[in-house]
């Protein structure tokens, strides 16, 4: 079986030298990196035929890992060197327009998955990387909310991330971000009570001191400008995020069964999407449905259900498109109609 690896290692270590290029001496490699994360990508997914080898379950354990660590140590300096460059004054507007486009878009979708992927890891320091990879963008309550909230209430109204039949995707961010902080906060509390630890030992207050002294550091790096540049390229990582949300769970629903429990969760609550480029680039994150059966399982081992509901474009594409909410129901409101009708009418009750 040939090893995915290479490929995960090229598509998703390159970004790291161009954005740090764009971000030191400017110029063109400014376009090329924010090329590389938009037009380049959409080309190669759709213009290039190659379907991303499925490795074994843990047969590339170590060098997935490798790659996940080695990606956000690069998380951290290119998100350093982003803010002061952006702070400084030795790239032109333009220069910095492209920059902040591409180092946002690299934190919003690759910086994310690979968090996403070392908070599902087993052993506390990759999970805390992931968790830091997460705060530094002042999103860290998502380590919380995303494993003990989001995958149990997945394609249920409970969820505050999972969009519902109909939900434009600006009326979801604001509903998810508020309800997924809360619950976050609601279930780790819960876990200290039934632990008997103490109330400073909570997660929040870790992702609260870690997101003060990540903008305290910014305006170290920069001032004013400096904080401002965090801000805004959290914000914008932070967008990418939910829109992956929106995206991969828009319309899709779980029945009730007659114990008033939803169903079990199946490869139909998640949409998916086969383009390799992109797969790598997000380190196989549109291989959705069989993360959610298999949330430890690690991304080269992932695999494409044949049986999940897939995207009429690749995942980044269908992102862009649900920021026109007009045209994002047009396409896939008769989609996600076509999967709640699909379901299963009658659930065995447990």
């Amino acid at each position: 079986m040939r090893s995915p690896m290479p490929v995960f290692a090229l598509v998703t270590l390159l970004p790291l030298p161009l954005i740090a290029l764009a971000a030191t001496v400017g110029g063109a490699v400014s376009a090329l990196a924010l090329a590389y994360m938009t037009l380049i990508a959409a080309a190669l997914d759709e213009l290039v035929a190659l379907a991303l080898p499925e490795a074994e379950d843990r047969a590339e354990f170590p060098a997935a890992d490798g790659l996940s660590v080695a990606l956000a140590l690069g998380h951290f300096a290119l998100l350093a060197l982003a803010v002061a460059a952006l702070a400084g004054d030795w790239l032109g507007a333009a220069e910095k327009l492209a920059l902040f486009g591409a180092a946002g878009l690299f934190f919003g979708q690759l910086s994310n998955a690979n968090a996403h992927e070392l908070i599902h890891r087993p052993g506390r320091r990759l999970r805390g990387l992931g968790r830091w990879v997460y705060i530094s963008l002042l999103f860290g309550h998502h380590a919380s909310a995303h494993p003990l909230v989001h995958h149990v209430r997945v394609a249920t109204r409970a969820d505050p991330n999972s969009a519902r039949p109909g939900e434009g995707y600006y009326r979801f961010a604001a509903r998810a971000w508020r309800g997924s902080f809360r619950e976050g906060l609601r279930a780790e509390t819960a876990r200290l009570e039934r632990a008997g630890r103490p109330r400073w030992r909570h997660p929040y207050l870790v992702y609260g001191a870690g997101a003060a002294a990540c903008l305290a550091a910014a305006a170290l790096l920069g001032g004013w400008p400096g904080l401002a540049a965090l801000l805004s390229l959290a914000l914008f990582a932070q967008s990418q995020l939910l829109l992956s949300d929106y995206v991969q769970h828009y319309g899709l629903t779980r029945a009730t069964g007659p114990n008033g429990r939803p169903e079990p969760v199946a490869a139909r609550h998640s949409w998916n999407a086969p383009h390799w480029f992109t797969s790598a680039l997000m380190l196989n994150a549109p291989r959705h449905s069989d993360h959610h059966a298999h949330p430890a399982r690690p991304f080269p081992a992932l695999r494409l259900a044949p049986e999940a509901p897939m995207l009429p474009r690749s995942l980044p594409v269908m992102a862009v498109l649900a920021l026109s909410p007009p045209h994002w129901r047009r396409v896939m409101d008769p989609r996600a109609a076509r999967w709640r009708a699909a379901r299963p009418a009658d659930l065995a009750a447990e």
